[in-house]
C-alpha cells in the first residue's frame, strides 16, 4: 500500500517539532486528507495535542517499551484508513536512551519512513550546510529527505537557508517565519494542557504560515512510501466479562492509547471522571491513568461522595491500578507548592507533597512477582509519610542501574510513579492475570 508517510524531527529539543507537526496535520487534513498521527518515546502530552487536531487518537511509538515487530504492525494497523501518517520525533533525531537506542531514527528505520527535519534558524544561515549535510550521511538507513526551517526572519533570510540545503543534498520544503502566536507554554518537558484555546489559536497561526510557505505538495512528492498491510489477529479473551473503569477528565488523562485497545480486546472499558462523577461504575477494575491531580487538587477533595466510594470499592475486595498522578489520588493528602493540603482517597497511608520540586525521570523495567514491565517514570511531586508496606519489586534504569520506584501493593491494588506501557497482549495479560488473580 502506497501512502504518505513521514517523521518530523530536529537536531535538537527546543526546534519547535510540536508546533510544526501540529501546524502540518492542520494544513493537510484542511486540504481533505485523513491524517494518523503518532509520537516518538513515552511522552503522554504530545499525542493529546495530536489526537484533538488530528480527530484520531495519537499513538506512542517506543522501541525501548516495546519490540520492533509491535511497532510494525500497531503502524500498519493504524495506517489502514489514513492518507497521511504523521511521525512526531522525540529530543534531537539521535537522542536515546543509551547513543541512540529508542530514538527517532530508531523508529525511522523499522518503519522506513523518510525524515523531515526541523531546524530552528533564527540566529543562523548558510552554516545549516554541514549540520545538515551531517545528519543526511551520518546513517545511511535513516533517510533524512528534507528540511523545514523554523523562526525565519524572511525571504531573503530563506535563500541563505535554501542554499545551504541544496549544497547539503537536503530538499528544502519552505519555511515558518518568527511569529509571537506560535509561542506555546510550556511545563515540564511537553506542552501545556491548561491553555487549549491559545494553543488551537497556535496551531491555526501555523497551519495558515505553513500553507503559505512550506511546499506541501513537494512533502507528499518525497514521503510516498509502503506502509505493508498486517493481519490483525483476534486477540485470546483472557476473561471476556471483565469490565475495567478508567478515570478519564482533566486531572487524569495519561494513558497510553495502545493500553486501551488492549483492554478492550479482553473485555470492555468505560469512562468516569473523578471530579464530577459522584460514584464509580459497576466494574471489575478501577484504573487511575496519570495525569495533573495537582492543578485540580481543590475540587477531587470537594467530591467527598467519589472519595468514599473508591474507599468502600477497595475495602469491598474492588482492584485497582493507580499510576503517577493516580497514586497520588490513593494516598491521605496532597501538599500544594503554596502549603496547602487536600485531602485525597486515603486508600494507601502516605502522602505526596509539591514542594521542594525535583523532576525523576526516566525509562524504567519492573520486575514484580516473576514478571517483567516495561514503561517510565515522570514527576515532579515526592512522596512522604512513606511507611507503607512496598511490595517486593525490582526497578532498574535503561542502562541497568538500579532506581528507587516504590510500587504499593495491598491485596487489592497497585499504586506507583511506574506509567506502564502493555501495548503488547501478551504483557496486558500477564499484569490483569497479576491483579485479578492476586
Amino acid at each position: 500500500m502506497k501512502k504518505n508517510n513521514f517523521l518530523i524531527a530536529a537536531p535538537a529539543s527546543n526546534s519547535g517539532k510540536t508546533i510544526i507537526t501540529l501546524g502540518l496535520i492542520k494544513a493537510l487534513k484542511d486540504k481533505g486528507l485523513s491524517i494518523q498521527p503518532f509520537k516518538c518515546g513515552p511522552d503522554y502530552i504530545d499525542p493529546l495535542h495530536h489526537s484533538q487536531v488530528a480527530g484520531c487518537q495519537s499513538y506512542n511509538l517506543d522501541v525501548w517499551m516495546s519490540d520492533d515487530e509491535h511497532i510494525s504492525n500497531l503502524y500498519g494497523e493504524k495506517m489502514q484508513n489514513a492518507d497521511v501518517g504523521i511521525v512526531e520525533g522525540v529530543m534531537g533525531l539521535f537522542d536515546g536512551a543509551k547513543r541512540d537506542k529508542g530514538s527517532s531514527a530508531e523508529i525511522a528505520r523499522i518503519l522506513d519512513l523518510p525524515v523531515i527535519l526541523v531546524v530552528n534558524a533564527a540566529a543562523t544561515a548558510y552554516s545549516v550546510a554541514p549540520l545538515l549535510y551531517g545528519f543526511k550521511n551520518f546513517n545511511p538507513d535513516v533517510k533524512v529527505k528534507g528540511v523545514i526551517f523554523n523562526k525565519v526572519s524572511g525571504e531573503s533570510h530563506y535563500r541563505f537557508l535554501k542554499e545551504a540545503a541544496d549544497d547539503a543534498g537536503v530538499s528544502s520544503l519552505g519555511y515558518v517565519p518568527k511569529n509571537e502566536a506560535l509561542t506555546m507554554e510550556s511545563r515540564h518537558l511537553g506542552l501545556s494542557l491548561s491553555d487549549n484555546q491559545n494553543m488551537l489559536k497556535a496551531v491555526d497561526v501555523a497551519s495558515q504560515l505553513i500553507d503559505a510557505h512550506v511546499d506541501l505538495d513537494a512533502l507528499l512528492k518525497i514521503s510516498a512510501c509502503d506502509v505493508y498491510r498486517v493481519s490483525v489477529s483476534v486477540a485470546k479473551k483472557l476473561n471476556s466479562g471483565l469490565k475495567v473503569a478508567v478515570a478519564h477528565d482533566e486531572a487524569f488523562n495519561f494513558m497510553y492509547p495502545a493500553n486501551i485497545d488492549r483492554l478492550n480486546d479482553i473485555g470492555e472499558v468505560v469512562y468516569f471522571s473523578p471530579l464530577k462523577d459522584r460514584a464509580l461504575p459497576n466494574c471489575d477494575l478501577v484504573w487511575f491513568p496519570g495525569g495533573y491531580p495537582e492543578l485540580f487538587a481543590k475540587v477531587l477533595s470537594e467530591n467527598t461522595e467519589m472519595l468514599d466510594a473508591i474507599k468502600m470499592y477497595e475495602k469491598g475486595g474492588g482492584k485497582i491500578v493507580a499510576e503517577c498522578g493516580g497514586m497520588m489520588y490513593l494516598g491521605r493528602s496532597v501538599s500544594l507548592i503554596d502549603d496547602e493540603s487536600y485531602a485525597m482517597t486515603g486508600v494507601f497511608d502516605y502522602t505526596t507533597t509539591l514542594q521542594n520540586m525535583k523532576l525523576k525521570l526516566g525509562y524504567r523495567t519492573v520486575q514484580i512477582f516473576g514478571k517483567e514491565f516495561k514503561g517510565h517514570e515522570f514527576h515532579y511531586s515526592s512522596i512522604e509519610n512513606d511507611d507503607v508496606k512496598k511490595a517486593t519489586a525490582i526497578a532498574i534504569t535503561a542502562r541497568g542501574a538500579s532506581v528507587d520506584m516504590p510500587i504499593y501493593r495491598n491485596q487489592n491494588c497497585w499504586s506507583s510513579y511506574f506509567h506502564i506501557y502493555l501495548g503488547e497482549q501478551e504483557q496486558m495479560n500477564q499484569f490483569i492475570d497479576l491483579m485479578m488473580l492476586s
